[in-house]
């Protein structure tokens, strides 16, 4: 197959829609789910008034439910005509981690779309129900009647970020954790990751942040914002327990360069205030935004920090409304905005 050239496109290069999973587990917020699928109705509102948004739903009883929740919405954004629901049952509502991740594929001269079928396996079993959601990506390619490629990795979406100029961000906590790709190396892990995403050279960070459950996703911590340019979550007290990490993982970056050798632009953001539900601390960062064709959407957690994190984020999107959704309570199953989305790229 050394005839064939894979080609994963940055988040901000022109999307045809974004997909989400419809939530519904209630044991992922708690005794806290009832304001999860109005958060989900803001979210899929905002991203309407940019590209398509297409949502997997269980059934039909749950069509007909997220149908009258979306109609039933006053929100000023929503484009009902761009919202398109799918009968593809999933476990959770993650679908960084559990949808297709859309690749371009050149051979002879020509171009296609295919989604890679990376093996999801629920961050490294985890949880006890995940096939649903391992087998999204299959369904959604028979359904547009894309190619399926499978890598024969464990890899979720949510612990790489691309630039697409050869750079790919990662963590080692999660990608060499042995619950993921046990016999596999460093070396072979940066193989597949370059034979399929187009990369050349893999940026490694560290340990993740309190209270993430994933093992430490990359979009908890460190995001592309263009080729050149990435932005990082730094707690700068020193009283904190995420203090040693991210400044770990921030000293790191500084010291990496872009295939040219080239120092990149590394932009601080700054942490929330702790967020602590039921005596637990929750994975809230600012670098779990997600950027869509013309709006970018932020988490923001009720605390002064929020309106530093969109003054700096709007800086690098000026060409784009940056959005701050108050992600209190989603947050309590230990996600955000970009957690819940994947992007589908135009052709």
């Amino acid at each position: 197959m050394s005839d064939l050239s894979y080609y994963m496109r940055p988040e901000w290069a022109v999307h045809k829609a974004t997909w989400l999973s419809w939530p519904h587990r209630l044991e992922t917020w708690p005794g806290k789910f009832e304001p999860i699928p109005f958060v989900f109705v803001a979210i899929a509102a905002w991203l309407s008034s940019s590209e398509e948004v297409h949502i997997n739903v269980l059934d039909e009883a749950m069509e007909r439910e997220v149908s009258a929740l979306l109609g039933n919405s006053r929100h000023e954004q929503l484009r009902m005509d761009r919202i398109f629901l799918h009968r593809i049952p999933t476990n959770d509502a993650w679908c960084r981690d559990h949808g297709p991740n859309f690749v371009f594929r050149k051979s002879e001269g020509e171009c296609e779309k295919v989604i890679l079928n990376w093996e999801y396996n629920a961050w490294g079993g985890k949880y006890k129900a995940f096939h649903e959601d391992n087998a999204v990506p299959e369904k959604i390619g028979a359904l547009q009647q894309l190619p399926l490629v499978a890598p024969g990795m464990v890899l979720e979406g949510g612990s790489i970020d691309v630039n697409g100029k050869g750079l790919l961000l990662t963590s080692e906590a999660c990608l060499l954790n042995p619950n993921r790709n046990p016999l596999m190396s460093r070396a072979q892990i940066e193989q597949q990751l370059q034979r399929y995403l187009g990369i050349k050279k893999v940026l490694w960070l560290g340990n993740g942040i309190v209270g993430d459950d994933t093992d430490g996703h990359v979009d908890d911590m460190a995001r592309f914002v263009n080729e050149t340019t990435i932005v990082i979550a730094v707690e700068d007290n020193p009283e904190d327990e995420n203090y040693a990490t991210l400044q770990e993982n921030y000293e790191r970056l500084k010291q990496y360069t872009d295939l040219d050798g080239n120092p990149l632009n590394v932009v601080v953001l700054p942490m929330p205030s702790p967020v602590i539900h039921d005596g637990s601390r929750l994975p809230a960062s600012y670098a779990n935004f997600y950027i869509a064709n013309t709006v970018v959407l932020v988490p923001t957690y009720r605390c002064p920090q929020d309106d530093i994190a969109l003054k700096i984020l709007r800086k690098f999107f000026p060409d784009r409304q940056v959005v701050g959704l108050d992600c209190t309570d989603l947050v309590w199953g230990l996600g955000a905005i970009h957690c819940v989305t994947h992007e589908e790229p135009a052709l």
